[in-house]
């Protein structure tokens, strides 16, 4: 966090966190949707059924590195990109998560006096 002497941190950009990160099932739902495939067509394409294909687009299950490949082979968008964003959403997730903000900056002060 970065921090300026009579600023409040909350108003510095650095420091601004979103208050929804996207997950990368919308982003493949938006394509598939652009291109007209339907999810079942789209999970028969990647071999892998439709309900996983449902529940990533969805949000309820992440994008692993396999599915992400296999979603860049049929689809074009780069599996890095998935994974990013994958990875970006878990972090968010968490932070929202009761307490652990707290704990995390608990442990931060240990290890400052360490």
């Amino acid at each position: 966090m970065v921090e300026i002497e009579g600023v409040d941190p909350q108003m510095i950009l650095n420091n601004l966190k979103p208050n929804y990160v996207t997950h990368p099932g919308e982003v493949i739902m938006d394509e598939i949707e652009y291109l007209q495939i339907r999810q079942k067509d789209f999970a028969e394409r990647i071999g892998v059924s439709a309900s996983l294909v449902n529940q990533i687009l969805k949000g309820k299950r992440p994008v692993n590195t396999e599915f992400a490949m296999l979603t860049e082979a049929a689809i074009g968008i780069p599996a890095d990109l998935l994974l990013r964003m994958q990875a970006r959403y878990d972090k968010w997730k968490t932070e929202q998560k009761p307490g652990f903000m707290e704990k995390l900056k608990s442990i931060q002060k240990f290890a400052a006096a360490l």
